[in-house]
């Protein structure tokens, strides 16, 4: 199993979770987050004054899925987050040790 975390545009959000709907996968975690990369933030005018915005608004997606859905995953989420604009966002991958489904004990695969 693998964790595939995307960070995207907050915009994206339904359109990423329609994509891996299509592909079989269900159950995701959505937080808002704030953060940056290259772009390293952005100036704005607020009521005449100059303001640097330093942490951008982005919505990080964790997924688990199986060891075999990992690259459908990955393909789902970049096709329905790319806008080819600067802060599109990141795909992460890790390995996954262990996984219980609390309310009946299912681990693993199962508990998916």
């Amino acid at each position: 199993m693998k964790l595939v975390m995307a960070v995207i545009k907050p915009f994206k959000l339904d359109e990423v979770r329609s994509a891996l709907t299509e592909i079989g996968l269900e159950g995701m975690t959505v937080t808002e987050v704030k953060g940056y990369g290259r772009q390293k933030g952005h100036t704005e005018i607020y009521r005449g004054a100059e303001y640097a915005v330093n942490f951008l608004p982005k919505i990080k997606i964790e997924v688990v899925v199986p060891a075999d859905a990992t690259e459908k995953a990955v393909e789902a989420i970049t096709t329905a987050a790319k806008t080819g604009q600067i802060g599109d966002g990141k795909i992460f991958v890790a390995p996954i040790e262990q996984t219980v489904r609390i309310r009946t004990g299912e681990t693993d695969a199962d508990a998916l």
